[in-house]
């Protein structure tokens, strides 16, 4: 079985970008490398699935991946995230792709939990420059950036401010289970009141989850 993949190519970074499994996208410097990065992290992910319904197969040959789509990145691709939309981002999500990316979004956030419990009291390995933020800098930023990612959905979060990282979790969580619902439901305008585009539901789905499991596999990678 062949997976198809889209590229997206900065100078000096792409991203290979799996169609039908959101999340499923890795970097490297070049085609070949994002590739390469993209089959050795199919295990990895297949693990996030393996108890639902939806199980991901990993090939057992790199070249089981098929390009069908090579995109030109932009600031975002070169600062470390896929951002640009492939080409069934704007199609329409049936009942059954919902449950799907529903699915999905509570295994991602299970691995993400399962990874911050495992690492607590466990001081995370610096990059080599002494970088790397730690598990509560890390929760904070990844509720900050599913914020942000919901509001260019288009639906609201009901931020109560002071509220506990928990407590802001689980109210965001629900929201964006919601905004995915209203999404599929076609009740969220393409326009903001601005006139610019919203993000499609297909295009939430994946940056959402590549960018919980990106966070939850540096961690377990950071207490080795």
């Amino acid at each position: 079985m062949k997976i198809d993949i889209a590229l997206e190519s900065v100078k000096r970074r792409t991203f290979a970008i799996a169609y039908q499994w959101p999340g499923l996208a890795r970097s490297g410097k070049d085609e070949g490398s994002a590739i390469q990065t993209l089959f050795t992290y199919g295990p990895r992910y297949a693990a996030v699935l393996q108890s639902t319904n939806y199980a991901f197969e990993p090939p057992d040959k790199v070249d089981a991946f098929r390009v069908v789509e090579r995109l030109e990145g932009n600031s975002t691709t070169d600062f470390g995230a896929p951002a640009m939309p492939i080409r069934n981002d704007n199609d329409a999500v049936p009942n059954d792709d919902l449950a799907r990316f529903q699915t999905m979004l509570i295994e991602s956030w299970r691995t993400f939990d399962q990874a911050l419990s495992a690492s607590d009291g466990i001081e995370l390995r610096k990059g080599p420059r002494g970088g790397g933020r730690d598990q509560q800098k890390m929760l904070a930023h990844v509720i900050m950036a599913d914020e942000s990612y919901l509001a260019k959905l288009g639906w609201k979060y009901p931020k109560i401010e002071g509220e506990d990282p928990a407590a802001s979790l689980k109210l965001l969580r629900e929201a964006i289970i919601e905004g995915l619902e209203a999404s599929a439901r076609g009740e969220i305008p393409k326009k903001g009141p601005r006139g610019g585009l919203r993000w499609t539901l297909r295009y939430f789905v994946r940056r959402v989850i590549w960018h919980i499991l990106d966070h939850a596999w540096e961690i377990e990678d950071r207490m080795s």
